[in-house]
């Protein structure tokens, strides 16, 4: 029996808990391809750009940090809501963050995009829960 493998994107201005998010990603089994962006930015300059029109090129989940410089994670969600209908597949995106603020929670759920809110530090045992998840969604 083999495993789906998934197409990861981490978007995340942390150097540590990306390289540990991947290492943890990386020991599920579950993922083929893990791209990292260090602000929300650099990740609209990417699904903005030609390689989204490929599905081959869009992650299949997507791990999105809040509090980030240059463009957080709430603007990200601002400018992604306003793109995400012209992606030729469906992604599931968490929000991540160490926050437990309602409010942070409440406002997450306010974009159709955000498909649930986890809060830090995520365990190699949840992210595999979530990637088993994820062939239902899409």
């Amino acid at each position: 029996m083999s495993q789906i493998q998934h197409t990861v994107c981490l978007i995340d201005d942390d150097k540590i808990y990306q390289f540990t998010a991947k290492k943890m990603l990386e020991a599920t089994g579950m993922t083929k391809d893990i791209r990292s962006f260090y602000d929300g930015s650099e990740a609209i300059a990417f699904f903005s750009g030609e390689n989204s029109k490929d599905p081959a090129n869009l992650p299949d989940v997507i791990f999105l940090d809040i509090n980030m410089p240059i463009m957080n994670g709430w603007e990200f969600l601002e400018e992604y809501e306003k793109i995400r209908n012209q992606f030729p597949k469906s992604m599931a995106l968490y929000v991540v963050s160490s926050s437990v603020d309602d409010a942070d929670i409440r406002r997450s759920r306010q974009y159709n995009s955000v498909t649930d809110y986890i809060v830090k530090p995520i365990t190699r045992v949840r992210y595999q829960e979530l990637l088993e998840g994820i062939g239902s969604v899409s």
